[in-house]
């Protein structure tokens, strides 16, 4: 930023330091539910590794997208595996926090 002609920083540098905020506090809201849901204990903890290797994929891949300036929309110049991926991270983070909250649901409320 300091070096930066308009002093701003790219927006993927903006992106990975929301993205990190927005995730820590998503992963500690995890946590609880994992601590809450009545599911044996490799299943909770499979449907909230996945989220956290999901949400760590992302911020990498920000990360990567800022540190090599390369674009300000990484849907810009998509290629089928981004669209792969994109797929696997909303079917992983959907699919992992279903099986938390119906494991939460199920002890709170039967």
């Amino acid at each position: 930023m300091a070096t930066s002609e308009n002093h701003l920083a790219h927006p993927y540098v903006d992106m990975t330091h929301r993205a990190a905020l927005l995730y820590s506090f998503a992963t500690l809201l995890v946590a609880a539910f994992v601590e809450l849901s009545v599911w044996a204990t490799w299943v909770n903890m499979t449907a909230a590794m996945v989220l956290a290797v999901f949400f760590v994929i992302a911020v990498f891949a920000y990360i990567l997208h800022g540190a090599r300036r390369d674009t300000t929309n990484q849907f810009e110049n998509a290629t089928p595996a981004l669209h792969a991926g994109m797929y696997a991270l909303i079917v992983a983070e959907i699919g992992g926090f279903c099986v938390l909250f119906t494991g939460f649901v199920a002890g709170q409320f039967f």
